[in-house]
């Protein structure tokens, strides 16, 4: 007997949850089909750190999302605002004001709202203390945009989520991956799965694709990002291998977006091929901006203090992957060793500890001992020592002369112990996807909409180009994802008379 769904979600992550709950609420029943295993399940979700990027305009938005703050804790922290003008600002820039202006103003817009339904359906929220703020004069100052996490980061946001939904009648199945999507020409029927030792058609006239993007697939990474991307590490799941782009583009749906881009970032070189739910996200090593980043000819090879970390992270892998050997050393003077993040300290780390510069030469494998030490002292050199080191702001601490200058956070490299750490490529996921309107509809070749079918998350192509200002992946697929489910059980009640019932949310 063929299993019948009003909707049908594809994928397990953030994005699919949220597609999955936003549907049920409006009436929907809701079947959501995982590739993974339930103890490898939630997709990249899984593996994130948790932060959320969205518009508030100051303290007491951050209260309707986070009503366990004290009153202490407001009064020893500095939050901030970040506007819609500041997060558009940040769009456009990172993206190189490719974002596609309808898609990031639904983002942009609707991000805030978009947490209150979160905590809403029962997700808890936490201040980024730890790695979004540093304190200064007894105060802890956040900077960046970026001041919110989920609670226990990606697995705690998939632990809520995956609560929310059975709460609410919403079958999960783990195992289960969407092989094809069933349709007559011209609108959705349903969905083909494999499961282990079967396959079986799911019938429903409303498909979700939340699925993620290609990143886990060797050879669509070399076809669409180029050669070379086939040695880098994948940071998240190994089962977003873009099954649900295969899937649409067979049926007529219209690519989008930057294929060739991604989001990238320096990876611990020795990690593993694919992420480690034991180690999560700590294999990143991000607290590149108060280091030199260092190629196997010795030399500096970018600005590592460009613009706060979570507005270069996300590119930087990309620029290491193309150095010689796909590595990078970052190495750091023991004046600012107090202020890494805590990554660093983790027992799997490439790491090497030296008392002299001369030492440390010696130990950075694969790097041109000489050329290294020529280049740290051409650097030492071209430090404006004169202005002061500050962490909380683009303090304009920068070299003079280099044909790579340093912008902000130049310390010298003179004062041992010195730390290095060697770093390779991580890739997060992939920007180029389908083709979606503003009610997230994925759209056909000819840009008309294909019945039945929605998309959200990774995904989505145009949101995002070159790069993309940390932490807007989760929020990316909580709005569009409540938005597609949304739009779902809207286009099915339209289409049944309005035959189905609102369930209370």
């Amino acid at each position: 007997m063929t299993e019948e769904f009003d909707v049908i979600v594809v994928g397990g992550g953030n994005a699919a949850f949220c597609a999955a709950l936003s549907a049920q609420e409006q009436g929907a029943r809701v079947v959501m089909l995982e590739r993974a295993p339930e103890d490898e399940a939630g997709g990249n979700t899984r593996f994130t750190a948790g932060a959320i990027r969205f518009a508030y305009r100051g303290v007491e938005d951050l209260r309707e999302i986070m009503p366990d703050l004290t009153d202490a804790e407001c009064a020893q922290t500095d939050f901030g605002t970040y506007t819609e003008d500041q997060f558009f600002d940040d769009m456009f820039r990172v993206t190189r004001n490719r974002t596609d202006p309808e898609l990031c103003d639904i983002l942009v817009r609707r991000s805030f709202e978009t947490m209150k339904w979160l905590r809403g359906k029962g997700v808890k929220f936490a201040p980024i203390w730890g790695r979004q703020a540093f304190k200064v004069d007894g105060k802890f100052k956040f900077w960046g945009g970026l001041t919110v996490e989920a609670w226990g980061g990606g697995p705690g946001l998939v632990a809520a989520e995956t609560e929310a939904a059975r709460k609410r009648g919403i079958e999960v199945r783990y195992a289960s991956r969407a092989q094809k999507i069933l349709h007559d020409g011209f609108k959705v029927e349903g969905i083909r799965v494999k499961s282990p030792g079967r396959i079986y058609d799911i019938k429903g006239p409303a498909v979700i694709l939340a699925a993620g993007g290609f990143q886990g697939d060797a050879e669509m990474r070399t076809r669409y990002l180029g050669p070379g991307w086939e040695l880098a590490k994948v940071r998240g799941t190994r089962f977003n291998t873009g099954d649900g782009i295969k899937m649409a583009l067979e049926i007529g749906a219209s690519p989008f977006g930057n294929y060739s881009g991604c989001h990238a970032v320096q990876w611990d070189f020795n990690a593993p091929e694919y992420g480690d739910l034991a180690v999560g996200d700590a294999f990143q090593k991000h607290s590149y901006p108060w280091s030199v980043l260092i190629n196997a000819n010795g030399r500096r090879f970018l600005d590592e203090g460009a613009d706060f970390r979570n507005y270069t992270y996300a590119k930087y892998g990309r620029v290491v992957l193309e150095q010689p050997g796909n590595f990078a050393w970052q190495v750091f003077d023991q004046k600012v060793l107090h202020v890494l993040r805590d990554e660093y300290r983790i027992k799997q780390v490439t790491k090497v500890r030296a008392d002299t510069l001369e030492e440390l030469a010696a130990k950075l494998e694969g790097v041109d001992a000489a050329a290294f030490l020529e280049e740290i002292r051409a650097y030492n050199d071209a430090v404006r020592r004169d202005i002061p080191f500050n962490p909380n702001v683009k303090d304009g601490r920068r070299t003079e002369g280099l044909s790579v200058n340093k912008s902000n956070w130049a310390n010298t490299i003179e004062d041992g112990p010195f730390e290095a750490y060697q770093v390779g490529c991580g890739i997060t996921f992939t920007f180029g996807g389908l083709r979606i309107d503003n009610q997230a509809r994925v759209l056909d070749a000819d840009q008309a909409p294909i019945a039945g079918l929605y998309a959200a998350g990774e995904l989505v192509g145009g949101v995002f180009y070159f790069n993309y200002p940390g932490g807007s992946g989760l929020i990316n697929g909580a709005v569009f994802g409540r938005l597609a489910g949304a739009t779902a059980a809207a286009d099915l009640k339209t289409n049944a008379g309005g035959m189905m019932a609102p369930i209370p949310a």
